[in-house]
């Protein structure tokens, strides 16, 4: 089912929804995300291709790939999760988050911005302990044996990074709407 059309915006235009915002609604810059996403994704491919070759040409693979890959693929979902959080495209419930009134989706959307703000600040503020205690108790990788912290303190650093962009689309979404935003939400 589709929405209205919008105000100023022909009717046989594509209706835009809060998942997939307006260009002028993004944050200005979603390049670390993007950029990092890239480079995430081309270090997975890399290292996986070279242990399928390495496993087909010498019938034993390189131990640490699999090490590494995991530990990217949480980069990646962090990295990831922190650009949907800042485009708006996180998970929700479409039926609740799409009824009733301007307002009330307004106030949804900032309650659900509040949080996932709340989350993973609480998730940087508890992460940093663990990062101290891999540091102050000196774990270990389990394959190749480097230092655990050298995994765990990305944890809160993209969590922050996840708060910040949260807070964002808090503020965001917390200016005051003007009458011509409104307009445009009921059928004619």
């Amino acid at each position: 089912m589709s929405s209205p059309p919008r105000s100023g915006r022909p009717a046989d235009a594509a209706p835009s929804t809060p998942s997939t915002p307006p260009v002028a609604d993004e944050p200005r810059s979603l390049r670390l995300e993007d950029g990092l996403t890239v480079i995430v994704m081309a270090a997975l491919a890399l290292i996986t291709f070279a242990n399928v070759l390495v496993r087909y040409f010498t019938s034993s693979s390189f131990a640490w790939t699999e090490e590494i890959s995991v530990f990217l693929m949480i980069v990646l979902a962090l990295v990831a999760g922190s650009g949907a959080v800042a485009r708006d495209q996180h998970i929700r419930i479409e039926y609740f988050a799409e009824a009733g009134s301007m307002a009330r989706r307004q106030r949804l959307a900032q309650f659900g911005a509040l949080m996932v703000a709340l989350l993973f600040g609480l998730i940087t503020v508890l992460s940093v302990r663990v990062v101290w205690d891999d540091y102050r108790f000196g774990e270990t990788s389990p394959g190749i044996g480097v230092p655990q912290w050298w995994y765990s303190v990305w944890l809160p650093v993209f969590a922050a990074l996840i708060t910040a962009r949260a807070l964002g689309l808090f503020v965001r979404r917390s200016r005051k709407a003007t009458p011509a935003d409104h307009h445009g939400d009921f059928p004619a």
